[in-house]
């Protein structure tokens, strides 16, 4: 008798869930509290929370076109192939709990936490601004936090993975014995 894996696709899923809870949260949170330009120093010098909003994709890429419209609908577009991309990827990989499929789950909550506000708003709202030694670094949301640490997890498992596989072929086989 064979048992199937069982699956954590839904803790998966869940993970995924409570981040995009969190970025709601937060966004209608900064939204009701601070006017747009606004900000609240928390680390005087070093991080505030702030409201901007971002018509753009990462950094404010294409936030000036001469085309908005056209730049919204595309990162939505984007935003949700890759959403469903992901899920897929985590379909497949649903009865593995490893840090590939939490990096997956917290990129597919960051895509889906901003393309939210693209579709509802028409901008994505950002509040952490960060400083650090006399560098301002882009004001960012909790869904992007999401997706940098998932991509951030999806390159370090890929390295640890090659460092993985390449040690074992070092190792004696059974036919070189």
């Amino acid at each position: 008798m064979s048992f199937a894996a069982p699956r954590r696709l839904p803790w998966l899923l869940l993970i995924s869930a409570a981040l995009i809870f969190l970025d709601r949260l937060t966004k209608t949170a900064v939204t009701a509290r601070i006017p747009i330009g606004g900000a609240i120093p928390v680390i005087p010098g070093l991080l505030r929370i702030t409201h901007w909003t971002n018509e753009g994709a990462a950094f404010s890429l294409f936030a000036d076109s001469a085309a908005p419209g056209t730049v919204r609908w595309v990162l939505i577009g984007f935003s949700l192939l890759a959403a469903v991309v992901v899920l897929l990827a985590m379909i497949r990989l649903g009865s593995q709990f490893n840090l590939t499929t939490i990096a997956l789950a917290l990129v597919l909550a960051g895509a889906l936490g901003n393309v939210h506000d693209r579709i509802v708003l028409g901008s994505v709202v950002d509040f952490i601004e960060v400083h650090i030694f006399g560098y301002h670094w882009p004001d960012f949301n909790v869904a992007d936090s999401s997706i940098v640490t998932g991509a951030c997890l999806l390159l370090l498992d890929s390295l640890r993975s090659k460092k993985t596989v390449e040690s074992s072929s070092d190792l004696p086989t059974e036919h070189s014995l």
